[in-house]
């Protein structure tokens, strides 16, 4: 596959959201900050709203979205960025809204219940403009947050619980009928899926636990941000094995090879859905592509 640079010299970019102008905003968690990012080495700084700003969308009101993680530590390790523990300096994880015209921050939710928000990571927005979000929680040299995957009805301020107790939900996605919830565990490798009774409320899969495995790798990767193809396939960002993972409905999957280990996610747009933005985060750059398959198109996002 033949993979053309958009930008590069970016500090760990991430959700990256194609935009019907032509530009494609992503964030740089290292740098704490969104940028719009146009081609031949074009960049421009949208809004700063430091701690770890993570994954984005654009919501039912125009604005960008962003899962704000809080902040990360960072070294550097044969040419590549690579992200750790909680920093000293973590301000606390956080859903956010940017005003495209003016870069003005809002924030929008820090808690679910009595429960803080510790590290949201990626989000998707349904038809009808309600939000669902991961929290990857956060790690530390010797311990662990438990992640959760959470809900924030259209027009409410009230964060839900989806489910908690995960550990370590990354990317989510609607399917094209809106009736199941996908969501990458990073450490595991699993796409998990929630069939939904309605928004925000996931039927029992066991007596156990309302979500389903998928699927699950047998090798040594882990699984970050993703998108879902017009089909209902699952495209998931892999590290360490650098790539696409792709998890059908049915379980199978493939896999399909970028040149960075720290590939983080992935993004579909062009008139035939078939141009995908790739995030190569350890060397810093986003890159395009032609997809095997159309991916599906986000609602707001025009």
């Amino acid at each position: 596959m033949e993979f053309e640079i958009i930008a590069e010299g970016l500090r760990f970019p991430e959700g990256p959201v194609v935009m019907s102008d032509g530009s494609v905003i992503v964030v740089e968690i290292e740098s704490k900050k969104i940028t719009r990012c146009w081609g031949a080495g074009k960049t421009e700084v949208i809004a700063e709203p430091g701690g770890g700003p993570n994954g984005l969308a654009i919501g039912p009101d125009g604005a960008l979205w962003v899962c704000n993680n809080g902040g990360f530590l960072y070294h550097e390790r044969d040419g590549l960025l690579i992200p750790g523990h909680c920093p000293p300096d973590y301000s606390g994880g956080r859903i956010e809204r940017i005003d495209l015209s003016t870069g003005k921050v809002e924030v929008v939710a820090t808690h679910c219940g009595e429960r803080p928000l510790k590290g949201p990571n990626d989000l998707v927005f349904d038809k009808a403009g309600n939000l669902y979000f991961t929290d990857l929680g956060k790690s530390y040299a010797t311990s662990r947050d438990t992640g959760g995957v959470y809900f924030l009805a259209a027009g409410s301020d009230t964060v839900e619980e989806l489910d908690y107790n995960q550990i370590s939900p990354n990317g989510i996605g609607l399917s094209p009928d809106e009736k199941t919830v996908y969501f990458a565990d990073t450490m595991t490798a699993r796409v998990w899926a929630y069939d939904l009774e309605r928004p925000g409320v996931a039927k029992q899969a066991t007596p156990f636990t309302k979500g389903r495995v998928v699927a699950g790798m047998p090798d040594l990767r882990y699984f970050d941000s993703l998108a879902i193809s017009a089909a209902g396939n699952v495209c998931v960002a892999t590290i360490l094995k650098g790539g696409i993972t792709t998890v059908k409905p049915d379980g199978s999957h493939s896999h399909i090879e970028c040149p960075d280990p720290f590939v983080t996610n992935i993004a579909f747009g062009g008139e035939d859905m078939r141009d995908a933005w790739v995030t190569l985060s350890g060397t810093g750059k986003l890159v395009k592509c032609r997809w095997p398959e159309p991916g599906l198109r986000l609602n707001f996002n025009a």
